[in-house]
């Protein structure tokens, strides 16, 4: 029984389409013990990115929610509220049979993974330098523009702590903590498809993470190395 139930969860991370996103959304919550909640949507009108219209401009994806402006479009919570991230089965099922296109978004901190991201170039790099120092890390998301580390949950001291000694952080790094959120895959965003650089095991048990401390040298450290590396990003 075990060994079919195994294979079950295995096959779980390679639906595709909206089953995906529902099937994502529970593993993590039941499984895991991630509090996940639904993301706000594109708007239907938008087309994916990259897209062009029929008079040649690039196509902007558009959120859904009110902001007109916003800057991450289809990448943040709106209704619910990322107050209402959970871990129950019942509400993340009706969440994604009422919104099976919605993004999955973790709320971090707590006792809920937390996570640090940075450009996608400076995130290559950072990357290949813990490689070569044998770091062992958690899973990674990326998106086209980004990349997350996730890591063991931390608190506002503790980073405070880590940071204070270092003589520039670059405002490109993001610290996803307590009251934070990451957009997991397999969502879409108006970046485009949210993916695994480094995959979680497919398994009940919660995916082993690493302290913020053993990674945030290198990922400060590839950020200012690299052109653009210390510029916000979205």
């Amino acid at each position: 029984m075990r060994e079919i139930l195994g294979r079950r969860r295995k096959y779980l991370f390679r639906r595709t389409g909206k089953s995906a996103l529902i099937g994502a959304a529970l593993h993590c919550a039941t499984e895991w013990q991630w509090p996940v909640v639904p993301g706000v949507r594109l708007r239907s009108d938008a087309r994916p990115p990259g897209t062009r219209s029929g008079r040649g401009d690039r196509a902007a994806p558009r959120c859904s929610c009110p902001d007109a402006g916003c800057v991450v479009p289809g990448a943040h919570p709106f209704e619910p509220g990322l107050l209402a991230a959970t871990t129950d089965a019942r509400m993340v099922r009706w969440w994604w049979t009422n919104r099976p296109d919605a993004p999955v978004i973790l709320a971090t901190g707590g006792r809920a993974p937390c996570a640090v991201s940075l450009p996608a170039t400076a995130g290559a790099r950072a990357l290949a330098a813990l490689d070569h120092f044998g770091v062992r890390l958690g899973p990674v998301v990326a998106t086209p523009t980004r990349l997350a580390l996730l890591v063991a949950p931390y608190d506002l001291a503790e980073l405070g702590e880590l940071l204070h000694s270092r003589d520039e952080v670059p405002s490109s790094l993001r610290f996803h903590g307590d009251g934070g959120y990451l957009v997991l895959p397999p969502s879409q965003t108006g970046a485009g498809a949210v993916r695994w650089e480094r995959a979680p095991a497919a398994t009940s048990a919660a995916p082993w993470l690493p302290d913020v401390a053993t990674i945030v040298d290198a990922l400060v450290t590839a950020s200012n190395r690299t052109p653009d590396g210390s510029r916000l990003a979205y």
